[in-house]
């Protein structure tokens, strides 16, 4: 429409231009009564030949005004120019943002006078991903490089768990419903996940939650209890408005039941209806129910968004890890910290056990698909898998030479310090030499704290823990498969102010490496960058709905709102704004950001990766863990 009137526009100009030069030039002035009169006379024949003498004029007058075509053509211009306000709206947004930190408060002012605040700011909770996507379009369309050790957009985001006004308090143990036994299932972060979905469970049912009783018989075979991994007093306390948690059914009501607690298994990512309908009439009748294999049996999509904040609430504050397990990673954060100011926490994740359950082949021959193969046997329900097929899907982790091929073609230098998070290597130190060649400032829990380690040794939850503290403090975390501690920590460093995260594009970057040696390296390292993009952690890689929660937990997640008077510090701004329930009492890393500005920010679908109809979505098969 726009540009259709501006033509219209163009044209009338032109004609009345014409119009005035002509009536001009039969002025009656000067001229005797009697032509005068005789024009008069024959009005009606002269009004048709001056019509017809103007039409033709006006053909080669309109060659000789060049001014009407100048107005024409800038109101052709203005209106495909209107077509764009959007995008030239967006622009101004983008451009606000990258000076953001050299300029906060000039910007925010100058901005101010040429738009109204209400243009820029939406709706601070619930973020949808919408404005970023408006605001930043034109970071997608410039194609600019990527930092490597940070997004420069981390600053805009936070994590917002907060309790609304409304969230009613939590019922008191006499008034409950009853109270609710959980055994989580798998390994430490498999067992995480039971642990956050069960207290929405008991909010949901109205019920008393007893600490859950974690799996001592999975194949790790650690018989560590809740107390030995987490703060139980805090993990009582934090949630007591929430939810009201015990240490155990008291003897007294035990005694005096008639049967023993009722013993029931729930579906796979069952809706809050089902523990409504299913679960809620047998608590009010028995009293006490236990629900076992307690692992992702709670929806990703609940529609209370404030049972999807109080799952962060669970996660990201109430799960502490127990005194000397926080002492001794933290210890081990610090000696890293002392030989380089960043480093790397990688996940290699490429384990006999991982490898023999993603059905995955790495060249070692009869002998490698042997020992696979046995230890493939402890799992009797699971498929026979083509290699090749698993490969091209991207199902299969790296190994850890392509691992180190990726990071230096992302540009991570050789003098690179990097912290190794992973059990018993698949080929032991053969497997990890081109690693180590091509970074070699390498380091494991084992090279840093060998004696320190001795009392957690014999248990594999508490020394997953441990690295679970080194990896959530690191600069850059790289995991290498698509297993739970790579979700938790993905989720969790997203809360934290999207701290950068690498997932390999294992899809693309599987057929990348097989033509490795077909390229040069500029050519490979371009290539590399080129597959990685969607897959750094930046913001605009969340899509709300899609995905595991506690992967991509986008409810929990805010946008930083602007600050009106350019005088604010950014992190000082987002402390004022993180919505913690009390600076005092939560162990933020925000805080600590606020207090020693040398240190960087340590608190705590990316087009996101199909995931196949496979076992692990059955019923009765157990996600393989961490």
């Amino acid at each position: 429409m726009g540009v259709n009137k501006a033509w219209r526009f163009s044209v009338i100009l032109a004609n009345l231009a014409l119009l005035q030069q002509q009536n001009g030039n039969h002025s009656p002035s000067r001229r005797g009564g009697k032509h005068h009169h005789h024009q008069h006379q024959h009005h009606h024949h002269s009004h048709n030949e001056w019509w017809r003498r103007w039409r033709s004029s006006a053909t080669q007058q309109r060659r000789k005004i060049p001014w009407s075509l100048v107005c024409g053509l800038m109101l052709f211009i203005l209106g495909l120019i209107s077509l764009f306000t959007g995008h030239v709206a967006s622009d101004l947004e983008w451009y606000s943002q990258r000076l953001v930190k050299h300029n906060l408060g000039r910007l925010v002012n100058f901005r101010n006078l040429l738009f109204p605040k209400s243009f820029f700011l939406k709706k601070k909770k619930n973020w949808s991903g919408n404005f970023f996507r408006l605001s930043f379009s034109g970071v997608k369309q410039r194609r600019e490089p990527i930092d490597k050790w940070k997004s420069k957009y981390s600053n805009f985001f936070y994590g917002c768990s907060e309790r609304g006004r409304n969230f009613a308090p939590a019922k008191h143990e006499r008034s409950s419903n009853g109270y609710l036994l959980i055994a989580a299932s798998g390994g430490l972060n498999q067992q995480r996940t039971g642990i956050t979905d069960a207290v929405v469970v008991a909010r949901i049912l109205n019920a008393t939650l007893v600490i859950p009783e974690l799996d001592h018989h999975s194949y790790w075979k650690d018989d560590s209890d809740f107390v030995n991994i987490f703060d139980v007093d805090w993990f009582i306390s934090y949630l007591a408005k929430d939810v009201t948690i015990v240490k155990r059914v008291p003897d007294k009501f035990m005694r005096s039941m008639e049967k023993p607690p009722y013993t029931m298994r729930v579906p796979r990512k069952s809706p809050p209806e089902y523990y409504i309908d299913q679960v809620l009439p047998i608590l009010l009748r028995r009293r006490v129910v236990q629900l076992t294999k307690f692992d992702y049996r709670l929806a990703n999509n609940l529609d209370d968004e404030q049972l999807q904040k109080l799952r962060c609430r669970v996660n990201y504050h109430a799960l502490r890890f127990a005194k000397p397990i926080q002492d001794i990673g933290q210890r081990l954060v610090m000696k890293v910290r002392k030989m380089a100011k960043r480093f790397i926490a990688i996940h290699l994740r490429f384990e006999p056990d991982m490898l023999a359950f993603s059905g995955c082949y790495y060249g070692g021959g009869e002998k490698e698909k042997f020992e696979l193969g046995e230890i493939r046997k402890r799992w009797a329900t699971l498929p026979d898998l083509s290699a090749e097929e698993e490969r091209a899907r991207g199902k299969c982790p790296l190994t850890p030479h392509e691992v180190g091929l990726m990071l230096r073609a992302l540009g991570f230098a050789n003098d690179t310090y990097i912290y190794v998070a992973s059990g018993e290597i698949y080929g032991g130190e053969d497997t990890l030499r081109p690693l180590k060649e091509l970074f070699p400032n390498f380091y494991t829990k084992e090279m840093l704290a060998n004696e320190e380690l001795k009392p957690f040794s014999p248990f594999s939850s508490r020394l997953a823990a441990i690295d679970y503290i080194v990896c959530d403090e690191s600069d850059v975390f790289v995991t290498n498969n698509n297993g739970n501690m790579a979700k938790i920590l993905a989720g969790r460093r997203r809360y934290a102010g999207h701290k950068r995260t690498i997932r390999p594009n294992a899809k693309r970057l599987s057929a990348l490496l097989m033509e490795r040696d077909k390229m040069d390296w500029d050519t490979f390292a371009k290539k590399v960058k080129s597959c990685q993009r969607g897959f750094m952690g930046e913001p605009d890689e969340m899509r709300p709905g899609r995905g595991e929660f506690h992967e991509y937990p986008s409810p929990c997640i805010c946008e930083k709102p602007f600050s009106n008077d350019g005088s604010s510090n950014d992190e000082a701004h987002l402390l004022e704004q993180a919505p913690m329930n009390s600076k005092a009492k939560v162990p933020s890393k925000y805080m600590e950001e606020k207090q020693s500005e040398k240190r960087p920010l340590r608190s705590e679908k990316r087009s996101t990766r199909e995931e196949p109809a496979s076992l692990r979505e059955m019923e009765d098969v157990q996600n393989f863990p961490d």
